[in-house]
């Protein structure tokens, strides 16, 4: 099977956010700790390939996915095809000298990790950035297929979360980066407030939480993404599904029933139906509820992440839609 597109997950983990935020502030701190004592915090090319198990999966990936591409190789022994598609990776991971990180998991130690991520056949290839995940592709492919896929997979991860990878050094010892404890930042104590109500069920509490940070911070980028998924989250809670889609299927023209059938359609994964449901209904209604269309459809925009290749498109259908 051929690589799929490359591209961000529409609706993101908000505890990975955390994590993974928490995780980039320790990674710069050890960096800054390894200069202060002459040293340069970069890894082996021998660290760039790594074996990750359950135990380790949050710190070895989710945590490292805070400062650079995780890039994931579902395997096992005796899988064939795997034994073709490894090597390469395994070699593009050292070519590529620090701007992903390879995790190999082996599915028959880790079920729970395969069952996580859906995968239904090895090998299968996901990344992780920033504590979100997304599929590359599964199966062997071509060199080149693989190479564009890492290479968007790299430019997305630079241009909508400034992960610039690691720094590598052929003479570091392996396993020889430093790894420090971050000092306290000054939006922990907020951030930490939304990850607890959102762990008890309270999407208000986690809302108000995001906009305490973001009333002192408006551009803060994990309250921004934390608020748009909470408040969409927030919507969706006690919808009736059927009924929304009944009511939208019914109502074409109605805007506030297609905006809750697009909400549902994001939540549920299927960000190009949500996208395509509103532009529709932007073509459909005027005044008022056409401008409530177009401010929902910025707002889950804003939820799967600007830099998307859907948000991109979607972008563009809207401005022809409007003019």
């Amino acid at each position: 099977m051929q690589p799929r597109n490359m591209s961000m997950s529409g609706v993101v983990d908000l505890a990975a956010v955390k994590a993974a935020q928490e995780a980039k502030a320790k990674a710069e701190q050890a960096r800054a700790e390894a200069a202060r004592h002459g040293g340069t915090g970069a890894v082996s090319p021998a660290d760039l390939v790594i074996d990750v198990d359950e135990a380790g999966f949050e710190r070895d990936v989710l945590q490292r996915s805070a400062e650079v591409p995780v890039v994931i190789d579902f395997w096992a022994e005796w899988c064939q095809p795997c034994k073709q598609l490894s090597p390469v990776l395994e070699r593009l991971a050292v070519e590529y000298n620090g701007r992903f990180l390879l995790a190999k998991i082996d599915v028959d130690a880790n079920q729970m990790l395969m069952q996580q991520f859906g995968v239904q056949g090895i090998p299968a290839v996901f990344a992780v950035v920033a504590g979100q995940a997304l599929p590359l592709f599964q199966g062997v492919a071509a060199e080149q297929q693989i190479r564009e896929t890492l290479d968007q997979l790299v430019a997305v991860a630079e241009q909508r979360f400034g992960l610039t990878g690691l720094t590598v050094d052929p003479d570091a010892e392996p396993g020889g980066a430093p790894r420090a404890e971050a000092a306290e930042g000054p939006y922990d104590a907020a951030l930490n407030a939304a990850a607890r109500a959102l762990d008890a069920g309270d999407l208000g509490g986690a809302v108000q939480a995001y906009k305490n940070v973001l009333a002192d911070d408006p551009a803060h980028p994990e309250a921004k993404l934390g608020l748009a998924q909470a408040e969409l989250l927030q919507r969706v809670q006690g919808m009736d599904p059927q009924k929304v889609r009944q009511e939208a299927a019914q109502k074409p023209k109605d805007a506030q029933a297609q905006i809750a059938a697009a909400d549902l359609d994001l939540v549920g994964g299927h960000v190009e139906d949500a996208f395509g449901r509103l532009i529709e209904t932007v073509q459909r209604t005027a005044g008022d509820d056409r401008e409530a269309v177009r401010l929902r459809l910025l707002e889950l925009f804003e939820v799967v992440g600007q830099e998307d290749p859907r948000v991109v498109g979607a972008r563009r259908a809207l401005a022809r839609a409007l003019f």
